[in-house]
């Protein structure tokens, strides 16, 4: 695979992940007014919170290394490895890109 392909997917990966990221930040700012406020002594709230944090993972990890391993197992090592420096890459730009727009507002 050409690296123009591998480099045009980490992006995708990488905005389709940084996405995510902020649908789930936006819901976690407006928690309280979806869901209301529960009393201290809840469970709900950190009950829900972990729940998410493990689907969030098994949902960036899919995203973000779902295609390099799948490449890696079926032999194609150094495209592996180059889409992930590739994503690794493009998620840097996305944060600094993220960074600069926040710092500018």
């Amino acid at each position: 695979m050409n690296n123009s392909k591998l480099a045009l997917q980490a992006v995708t990966n990488s905005v389709a992940t940084f996405a995510y990221i902020s649908i789930v930040a936006w819901v976690m700012i407006n928690g309280e007014r979806f869901f209301g406020s529960g009393p201290d002594d809840d469970i709900r709230g950190p009950l829900l919170f972990l729940t998410l944090f493990v689907f969030s993972a098994m949902v960036t990890g899919t995203l973000l290394l779902g295609r390099p391993i799948y490449y890696f197992l079926n032999g194609k090592k150094q495209e592996a490895v180059k889409l992930v420096a590739y994503t690794i890459l493009s998620m840097f730009v996305l944060v600094v890109l993220a960074f600069v727009l926040f710092a500018a507002a």
